[in-house]
């Protein structure tokens, strides 16, 4: 699976929390389903610009 998210900004964004190995998998998954997702929407909606009303 490709690295999507950036790990240093999830932990940033995270404050002081520790963060396991296995949740960047898991966010990455669900982010590459949320970003299928949109550009899905926009496919079906004749569009090649995926928007954020896509999300």
């Amino acid at each position: 699976m490709a690295d999507t998210i950036v790990k240093a900004a999830v932990k940033d964004a995270l404050d002081d929390k520790n963060v396991s190995a296995d949740f960047y998998d898991a966010l990455d998954s669900e982010v590459q389903d949320l970003l299928a997702d949109a550009a899905q929407r926009a496919q079906d909606n004749d569009r090649k610009t995926v928007q954020a009303r896509d999300l």
